[in-house]
């Protein structure tokens, strides 16, 4: 995968990243932290990602650790772009937790698409839509909070305008939209293909951040992740959500978790821009970019939504909090906008999480996916790390 930007964030020598490493002589995973240029084998402590994000003293157990000898941290990273029978490489950072996601997060953009709709591509007629719902709220649509007073004005007049959704509902209303995405260790990471339908006609990337958060909805760290979705599958019915989100090799998340810690907080995570890019073998090229700090809702509420007294996760869960951007540049013809071709490769990058590639294919076609949650338990197992 040529011209991929590097894997690690722009201050490697300060981030904590806690990754997962498939070596085929163990035939199965090892939890690494990446700290200062070195990869420290925590496995032996905590054979799982899921249990060391239940642990409070994450950087005191890699400052007792010893840099491992066994795996060079330059070497991981080029096997996991260009991979190599018999190499260890990089895997999704994930094992046991649930992998839910957030939709219609952005309510600003989500409005403008709206009234854009109705306007029937007029600027004037939009201008004039746009008015008329900030005179009636009396602030600007960027600035509607979902579950407020202010958006409990606008649904009343969109209902009134004949404009109200099931999508509206979730981006304005007061309950988030929350889903599952794909099942327990089905995810794959930096380097690997990822998937759409052969059936699709009609799909992009969605480049979004994603939660670490552990059982008692503590959220540890973040990283990137691609939310592939099948734009022609959902539109024929929101009931088709299932179909159009969670196929195989359809979600990507990596490289690595960062922790938060004194280098890197979860405000500065609220702030982040982040970054896609698509390159074709067709010579096409995207970019793009999404801005976590106009999300509609909280991180925090996001999480609050989706664990607590209503709904436990004891193995915790990763959390996509949805995107703002949507490829519209046409690629194929006049008006039909974005879709994918096979072999694009799709980067998702952020300055301080470092950069997710992927290469398209078919669902279909990509690796099947057979390392479940007995096949793990047996590996660990086997290498004598369940105690």
């Amino acid at each position: 995968m040529n011209r991929s930007p590097s894997l690690l964030p722009e201050d490697p020598a300060r981030a904590l990243l806690i990754g997962r490493i498939h070596d085929p002589e163990d035939q199965g995973p090892s939890i690494v932290a990446i700290y200062r240029g070195a990869v420290h084998d925590l496995t032996p402590v905590c054979p799982t990602v899921s249990r060391l994000l239940e642990r409070d003293d994450i950087a005191a157990l890699v400052a007792q650790s010893a840099p491992s000898t066994r795996w060079a941290l330059d070497d991981l990273l080029h096997h996991t772009l260009e991979p190599k029978p018999r190499a260890a490489h990089f895997v999704a950072p994930c094992d046991l937790q649930v992998i839910k996601a957030c939709g219609v997060t952005f309510a600003d953009s989500m409005l403008e698409r709206v009234i854009e709709e109705r306007a029937g591509g007029s600027p004037a007629e939009a201008a004039r839509i746009r008015a008329q719902i900030g005179q009636a709220i009396g602030t600007a649509v960027s600035d509607i909070r979902p579950g407020s007073k202010e958006a409990a004005q606008v649904r009343e007049y969109l209902i009134q305008e004949g404009l109200w959704s099931q999508y509206l509902e979730v981006g304005i209303g007061p309950d988030a939209e929350v889903f599952t995405k794909a099942p327990v260790l089905s995810a794959v990471g930096t380097g690997a293909e990822i998937g759409i339908l052969e059936a699709s006609e009609w799909n992009n990337p969605e480049p979004e951040l994603v939660l670490a958060v552990n059982s008692r909805g503590q959220i540890r760290g973040v990283t990137l992740g691609n939310d592939v979705n099948l734009r022609d599958v959902e539109g024929r019915s929101a009931l088709l959500l299932g179909k159009a989100k969670d196929n195989n090799a359809s979600c990507a998340i990596g490289p690595f978790i960062r922790l938060f810690d004194a280098q890197f907080t979860l405000d500065e995570a609220r702030h982040l821009e982040i970054r896609l890019n698509v390159t074709g073998t067709d010579g096409f090229e995207l970019n793009g970019s999404s801005s976590t700090h106009r999300i509609s809702r909280d991180l925090e509420d996001l999480v609050a939504q989706t664990c607590g007294r209503h709904h436990q996760y004891p193995d915790g869960f990763m959390l996509f909090t949805g995107t703002l951007f949507a490829p519209t540049d046409d690629r194929d013809a006049p008006g039909q906008g974005f879709t994918h071709h096979l072999g694009d490769i799709v980067r998702i990058s952020s300055p301080r999480l470092g950069c997710l590639v992927n290469r398209v294919t078919h669902s279909e076609k990509a690796p099947e996916w057979t390392r479940g949650i007995h096949w793990l338990m047996d590996n660990l197992a086997r290498r004598g790390l369940l105690g």
